[in-house]
């Protein structure tokens, strides 16, 4: 580089899902300029994603919708008051992870000596940029992860782990065991989950969310394939939704077994902790789903076939993916299988480790 940065803003603008997807690039650059000061820009509900993985000194929390979708005065005063607070803040290096064309321009109004943006045919503005070894074009053949990791190469971060890791704080691990206790569920035994064979009914977490519609499998059969957990394996379910979800999962409430535990006020934080209470997380194509991939738990993904789907799946050898030509294709016998095979080896991996 032309001068060692001490002050380096990083864009990161995409979904929590992305975001987590983001976090070994992030926490290469973090390894690669151990004295600067990171702050990652970031969309609000993933600024959480950021502190808790421990890869920048600082979240800067975006509302992106506000910024696309509010009246449009009012989305020009934000933008401009954003501007002005990252010119402010004096950064020396942008690093653009996205590089949309929106993204570009602020990473150029900072003010910034140098400025690294992924390059992305028909999205970026790559006249913006100036460092002096730009990134390989995108490739949208590899996988995400690959993708950031590309953008940051430049910069000779060398070999790093592609496996996105969020540490669970003990304030937010408390809180998820009070909760469970109170639904008489998921106590410890030496700091562990227990076992069903110690008396409590493992738990297997369910999330029927998605961001679009044709990213969600009928919340009907979520229900059934708690009832065949429960029936044939003696799990509990524990019901996960965030704000879009809350009215989904009050109506199809009567479908679930009546022991079903609802988690519907979490914070991100508290949702990475209670996912690592649960054996394995089933869940649509979404951000929870990394979060709990990204704590260590298994998780059964129920997605649609697309060209690019193996791109976004977590890393890793313990989770199972259920794909079909549309998600409504995907029928609750595959799902069941899927969630009770990767149950199953969870369960004795348990066992055998105590």
């Amino acid at each position: 580089m032309n001068s060692d940065p001490r002050n380096i803003l990083v864009i990161d603008f995409g979904q929590l899902g992305d975001v987590i997807l983001s976090l070994p690039a992030l926490s290469a650059v973090r390894h690669r300029f151990p004295r600067a000061r990171v702050t990652v820009a970031v969309g609000g509900a993933a600024a959480a994603v950021v502190e808790m993985a421990g890869v920048a000194d600082e979240a800067l929390a975006v509302d992106r919708v506000a910024l696309r979708d509010g009246p449009k005065h009012l989305s020009i005063w934000q933008i401009g008051k954003l501007v002005l607070d990252v010119r402010r803040r004096k950064f020396d290096f942008v690093i653009d992870l996205h590089s949309l064309s929106e993204t570009n321009l602020l990473g150029f109004l900072s003010g910034a000596g140098q400025r690294l943006y992924a390059r992305r045919p028909g999205r970026s503005l790559d006249y913006l940029a100036n460092f002096r070894t730009p990134p390989p074009t995108e490739d949208r053949s590899k996988h995400a992860i690959d993708r950031y990791l590309d953008v940051v190469a430049p910069l000779g971060v060398g070999e790093v782990s592609r496996v996105p890791r969020l540490a669970v704080r003990e304030e937010d691990g408390r809180a998820i065991d009070e909760l469970l206790r109170k639904a008489k569920a998921g106590g410890k035994v030496r700091g562990r989950r227990q076992t069903a064979a110690e008396g409590q009914a493992p738990l297997v977490g369910i999330f029927p969310g998605a961001g679009h519609p044709s990213r969600r499998w009928p919340i009907e059969r979520f229900a059934e394939l708690a009832w065949m957990l429960e029936r044939n394996d003696s799990v509990r379910a524990v019901l996960f939704a965030g704000p879009e979800e809350r009215r989904l999962v009050r109506e199809a409430r009567p479908k679930f077994p009546p022991s079903t535990i609802i988690l519907d006020k979490l914070t991100v934080p508290q949702l990475a902790a209670a996912a690592t209470r649960v054996s394995v997380f089933v869940s649509n194509d979404t951000g929870p789903m990394h979060i709990a991939a990204a704590v260590g738990t298994p998780v059964v993904i129920l997605m649609q076939h697309h060209p690019m789907f193996n791109c976004y799946i977590p890393p890793g050898e313990r989770h199972r993916i259920v794909a079909a030509r549309t998600i409504e294709e995907i029928g609750v016998d595959v799902a069941y299988a899927a969630a009770r095979a990767a149950f199953t080896t969870e369960r004795a991996s348990s066992l055998f480790s105590a």
